[in-house]
């Protein structure tokens, strides 16, 4: 566990362009959209990361709302802050802490976002029914999880690191199915479950640039450096063999689609 938090941090302190990635941006817009704000609410965002739900969100629910958004990444909550400082809005807080160990009033919010996130928990049941005492009576819970077969070039670094026996996680496991989102949540307790399925992929070339940083964001991320372990010679086997397959995936005119469906999950208290 802490071996774990510990690459975690080190991996989103680190990131310096966050906002600019693929689908951060159009994602978590997404995800207030499904939310259905109204003026005046009480919210608490859940790895608020670079503070893009907590932010809009704010707006959203104007000066009579209020917004927290917590974070176990001090990297990321500089670059909220900074986000919050050019704003200028009053009614938000960033609060540095780890998500797993939230010790706030029960009935104390009316929505809970995690926008990207909830993979990234080590037990999501628990984190599930904490969230359920969080919320005030007929509060709502939004989240976004990806499909378990999202990704291929990240479920081929998995089917790799397997040959080296390196056993690397799917984070998209425990909730990518809609069975497996109805499952959890009602077991938390949540009812009305709403669960809407959308496609965030892309085209991309399979050169041997892109090939290298697939490499290395999938191996400096927690469900991936766990090939770290290898020796040497195996590590630089593993990486050799990851590149050619990748290269080696099929392609069109467009390139190669790498397919992100995702889930936007809304249930209520």
């Amino acid at each position: 566990m802490k071996n774990y938090k510990q690459q975690l941090l080190k991996d989103f302190n680190s990131r310096t362009n966050y906002d600019q990635g693929r689908f951060y941006l159009p994602v978590a817009n997404r995800l207030i959209e499904v939310a259905k704000l109204q003026s005046g609410q009480k919210i608490l965002d859940i790895a608020t990361g670079t503070g893009i739900v907590a932010l809009a969100a704010a707006k959203r629910v104007g000066v009579e709302g209020n917004v927290i958004g917590v974070d176990i990444s001090t990297g990321m909550l500089s670059h909220a802050k900074q986000k919050l400082a050019v704003e200028g809005l009053r009614n938000v807080e960033f609060l540095e802490a780890d998500a797993e160990n939230l010790t706030f009033t029960d009935n104390s919010f009316d929505i809970i976002f995690c926008s990207l996130a909830i993979c990234y928990l080590t037990h999501i049941p628990t984190a599930l029914h904490k969230w359920y005492c969080f919320l005030k009576q007929g509060g709502t819970v939004a989240f976004n999880a990806w499909a378990e077969t999202a990704f291929p070039p990240s479920v081929l670094f998995r089917e790799v690191a397997q040959r080296y026996d390196v056993k690397v996680p799917n984070p998209n496991e425990p909730l990518g199915t809609v069975k497996r989102c109805h499952k959890l949540l009602q077991e938390a307790g949540f009812k009305n479950l709403q669960v809407t399925q959308e496609q965030f992929g892309w085209y991309f070339t399979p050169d041997a640039k892109t090939a290298e940083e697939l490499w290395k964001i999938n191996s400096k991320n927690v469900f991936g450096y766990q090939v770290l372990q290898l020796s040497p010679e195996k590590l630089e086997q593993c990486k050799a063999e990851y590149i050619s397959e990748v290269q080696a995936f099929p392609k069109t005119e467009q390139g190669v689609w790498c397919d992100a469906p995702i889930f936007f999950v809304v249930a209520y208290k």
